[in-house]
């Protein structure tokens, strides 16, 4: 009976299709071509789900920008470089060629032959400042570390062949800071530290030449975009003998607010120091530029007005123009 059905379905179609399925050479569709002829219905196709689209990968975030207080002082955690490394502390420059419109005469003593030896209006200055983080994490806490620093200012005459091209005045700056990490919105700026201080300025000069004084102080830094903002109040400490400068607060005051702005390539500051009026008013504006001269070597302009260009000009008034180039950056 199986055999006379086959026969019966191979006699239903025409020989001639039976011999054009066996020319398929593909198996999958002369097998179909037999079971259609031989009156087998086709497999049920299984149908698949659509496979779920695949979400293209998300571009990773980029990093966020670190401000210039953040680089300065380490503030957040993609800044910190660890202890024990040298970095900028305030702007390191050389100023070949300083104009002043009233040199101080105080800076050489009057000599026998030599009363007419007199500082030069045309100077050069250099200054070199550093600082090294000596603990990260004071304390156990992470918001906390402490900092040491040094800035060495030089005033040369090199231009005074009369007096061999001596150095005017140096002054030198040691002092340790403990930073405090902050962050507080305050009347549309962000506070991003407290830093309390210790210091000590000289001159390294005896007898009447003599200038120096150690001070505590607490420096509030603040930053808005491209601005920071640096208010530092400060307290000296008395001494036993304070006779080289004992009213050198009258004219330097109690403090200093130091502004910084940046654009682009180029940095602004203005330095601003007031006695507030006790007894007269007296006080300095500094203002400098820093502009890309070559490479990493920037332009430098820096302007000064007022009393305490340098400890031995703590009670001379004086304007001065400076140009030169900057090798780091700093506050």
């Amino acid at each position: 009976m199986l055999c006379a059905g086959l026969l019966g379905s191979a006699q239903a179609a025409p020989i001639a299709d039976w011999e054009g399925c066996s020319a398929i050479a593909a198996d999958a569709e002369r097998l179909a071509c037999y079971d259609r002829l031989a009156g087998r219905p086709p497999p049920a196709v299984e149908l698949h789900a659509a496979p779920e689209p695949v979400a293209a990968p998300s571009a990773p975030a980029e990093p966020r920008l670190l401000s210039a207080l953040s680089r300065h002082w380490e503030l957040d955690d993609a800044a910190k470089r660890g202890a024990f490394l040298f970095r900028p502390h305030r702007p390191n420059y050389f100023l070949p060629l300083k104009v002043s419109n009233s040199p101080n005469n105080a800076s050489f003593p009057a000599m026998p032959g030599q009363a007419d030896l007199r500082p030069d209006p045309v100077e050069t200055e250099l200054q070199l400042s550093f600082k090294i983080k000596g603990m990260q994490g004071v304390f156990g806490h992470d918001n906390v570390d402490l900092w040491f620093g040094y800035t060495a200012t030089s005033f040369w005459q090199a231009y005074n062949g009369s007096m061999s091209s001596p150095f005017r005045e140096n002054n030198y700056e040691p002092e340790a800071m403990l930073v405090f990490r902050t962050d507080y919105d305050l009347a549309g700026f962000r506070w991003r530290f407290l830093s309390l201080g210790l210091v000590h300025q000289s001159n390294g000069r005896g007898a009447a030449l003599s200038r120096s004084w150690n001070r505590v102080y607490a420096q509030f830094g603040f930053e808005r975009g491209s601005l920071a903002l640096l208010v530092r109040p400060w307290y000296r400490i008395p001494e036993r003998d304070s006779g080289d400068n004992p009213d050198i607060e009258d004219y330097l005051g109690h403090g200093d607010l130091l502004a910084v702005y940046s654009k682009g390539r180029n940095t602004y500051s203005l330095l601003l120091r007031s006695n507030f009026g006790t007894p007269d008013h007296r006080g300095a504006l500094k203002l400098n530029w820093s502009f890309p001269l070559y490479g990493r070597l920037r332009g430098y302009v820096q302007y000064f007005n007022g009393y305490g260009e340098s400890l031995i000009d703590y009670n001379h008034s004086q304007q001065s123009l400076g140009l030169g180039v900057s090798l780091t950056g700093g506050m």
